[in-house]
């Protein structure tokens, strides 16, 4: 091989190398919860997870930060093509991934982080080009179902002695993004079915109604118990205009 051909060849290798360049990338994902608001700070923010749909690769992860939005523009405003429910504030994740072609993405959320109890898991896929940020607008939009049900008493795994027994449960609803149920509210404790299902060493008892109990997203109810055994009680929030749905349990004793 001549001094040329050498040259000529590294000058092919050097080109084919400029040609492949990952090129920066920029993808912004925000998550709203149904019927509601932005998850973000406020709730632990939502674990967000990008990948390359046919490779399996990791391009990158990180949680949501920020507010919940505005509430006049997310639930009040009726919605026009094109015109983002989102604002600066909305809660969201950027993320930078460097791509040589376009690539088949998905992304996953997982959380809230404040709410593992009644986590939900949401993903989508799309192909990315590389340069074309997804960052306008409301940008990626993902849909994250569900209630935070957090069963505050009897406390999990708990022992009571005697029967008769009277046991009142007592769990906090709130909307995935944080936000409160109330009576008459933006999220009307009067349209949301709030029941525990109840069973006795595994088999099932009863269905018990809870009731708004004063204060925004409790919610509580009273069970007369007459025998000894291993009690779970399965708490769960229903919205039959939505429905959006979540569930919660605990374990408790009941001993002589």
């Amino acid at each position: 091989m001549n001094v040329k051909h050498l040259i000529f060849g590294l000058f092919i290798v050097v080109m084919a190398a400029t040609s492949v360049q990952a090129v920066p990338t920029q993808i912004t994902v925000r998550v709203k919860a149904k019927d509601g608001k932005f998850v973000g700070t406020s709730m632990g923010g939502v674990l967000i997870t990008v990948r390359d749909v046919l490779t399996g690769e990791l391009l990158a992860k990180g949680y949501t930060a920020g507010g919940t939005g505005n509430t006049v523009r997310i639930m009040k405003t009726p919605l026009s093509r094109g015109v983002p429910i989102s604002d600066q504030s909305a809660a969201k994740f950027t993320a930078t991934i460097d791509i040589t072609d376009p690539t088949y993405i998905e992304v996953t959320a997982y959380g809230p982080s404040a709410g593992l109890q009644s986590a939900s898991k949401v993903s989508s896929t799309q192909w990315v080009v590389p340069g074309k940020n997804i960052t306008e607008g409301d940008a990626w939009l993902m849909e994250m179902p569900g209630f935070i049900v957090d069963v505050l008493a009897p406390p999990t795994h708990s022992r009571l002695s005697g029967v008769p027994q009277t046991v009142t449960i007592k769990a906090n609803i709130l909307m995935m993004c944080g936000c409160p149920i109330t009576p008459g509210g933006i999220w009307d404790a009067n349209k949301i079915e709030v029941k525990a299902l109840l069973k006795k060493n595994g088999q099932q008892v009863g269905v018990l109604p809870m009731q708004y109990a004063g204060s925004p997203s409790q919610f509580s109810g009273t069970w007369n118990i007459s025998d000894l055994g291993t009690y779970e009680a399965t708490v769960y929030a229903y919205d039959a205009t939505t429905g959006n749905t979540g569930i919660n349990k605990v374990t408790f004793m009941v001993e002589q």
